[in-house]
């Protein structure tokens, strides 16, 4: 039988957990969010609602079955934009995140994440000066500060952007489902986050190799947030939106592969990404391969992104089960100061069931 905590109740032959106890059966769309205007962003990946307003959706008469139907929508799509929500607080952006991946069958336990290194001087405060454990101040200057720890050398050459593409939190058991930013200010231009279909990268690998990447693992690690603490003498927060995200080691290991809990499509998980520290059970070699294969993938492919130009008040909400984002680190060029506020909301530990297929396959889309 399914456990209690998101765990599967089986296991394949590699040690991937093959199902999820909270998330049995994908969602179907109920056809609630019919009445409002919306354009995709790409063909592949992204839409946005212009005309939407996030506080209208807690408040409506059918909250739930929207929250769920967006849900849907988001996971599909892989991320969602909304336009000019001046009037979203702290509190209704919580909510809505939190609600999002509750009503999508995430484990009943779990909720919003809890950043590791919250207590960190560093830190930013909230624009009315306070601080929230379950939000994340994205600031470049803060970023700085706490991350002084890490390892760095003197650049000799451009930067590999490529390295920046991630889904957030897989350095936890329980990685994150659903985040939600807003932006809060920005310079007039730069600064632009890209978020890529991991749904579409799996498409486009070969069958053979697909089944071959199905039976694989990779660590997921970020040890920073262990020496910054020492460093800071503070204590890690935990549990960190779930009973299984407690501890310092910051070293999961997830599958290459995994099954999207609400569509029930396959998608390129932890074969890339900020925190993939290596493939498991591989030679030196062949880890680099297979991550550089997933990396020239998402670069070759320029339609499986949608990119966002951000505005004040602009929120986006994606499904990290199934793509990746990256910003674009350009705002030094310009003047201006790019802060955002970030929930994220925390799933089930990934699984890959047998029964599922990638997105074309269950849409019926040639690849051609």
């Amino acid at each position: 039988m399914p456990s209690a905590n998101g765990h599967s109740n089986g296991v394949s032959s590699h040690g991937i957990p093959t199902s999820c106890a909270s998330c049995p059966e994908p969602i179907k769309y109920s056809g609630s969010l019919d009445s409002y205007e919306y354009f995709e962003i790409t063909p592949i990946i992204g839409r946005e609602y212009p005309k939407v307003r996030v506080t209208e959706v807690l408040n409506a008469p059918n909250a739930e079955q929207q929250i769920r139907d967006f849900a849907v929508i988001i996971s599909e799509r892989g991320v969602v934009f909304f336009r000019d929500q001046d009037d979203l607080n702290i509190a209704d952006q919580k909510k809505f995140c939190d609600l999002v991946g509750k009503y999508s069958g995430r484990p009943e336990e779990n909720g919003l994440h809890v950043h590791p290194i919250y207590r960190d001087p560093g830190n930013l405060t909230l624009p009315d000066g306070t601080t929230d454990e379950n939000i994340y101040v994205i600031n470049s200057e803060a970023q700085k500060k706490i991350y002084a720890t890490m390892k760095r050398r003197a650049p000799t050459e451009p930067k590999d952007l490529s390295r920046e593409w991630h889904s957030d939190s897989t350095f936890e058991t329980a990685p994150s489902d659903f985040s939600f930013l807003k932006m809060e200010s920005t310079p007039p231009h730069g600064g632009d986050t890209l978020w890529c279909s991991g749904y579409e990268i799996y498409d486009r690998i070969s069958p053979s190799f697909r089944s071959y990447l199905e039976t694989l693992t990779a660590t997921c690690a970020q040890p920073v947030f262990k020496t910054a603490a020492e460093v800071g003498n503070y204590a890690m927060m935990e549990p960190r939106g779930s009973p299984l995200n407690v501890g310092d080691e910051f070293a999961p290991s997830h599958p290459v592969v995994r099954t999207n809990r609400i569509t029930g499509w396959k998608s390129i998980f932890a074969g890339v990404g900020l925190h993939v520290t290596k493939i498991n059970d591989v030679y030196n070699f062949e880890d680099q391969m297979i991550r550089e294969y997933m990396l020239r993938l998402i670069t070759r492919n320029h339609d499986c992104i949608a990119r966002m130009k951000w505005t004040r008040n602009a929120c986006a909400i994606w499904n990290n089960s199934c793509v990746w984002h990256a910003a674009t680190p350009d705002t030094h060029l310009v003047d201006g100061v790019r802060t955002g506020v970030r929930a994220s909301s925390i799933g089930e530990v990934p699984y890959i069931d047998p029964k599922s297929t990638g997105r074309r396959e269950a849409l019926g889309i040639p690849l051609i």
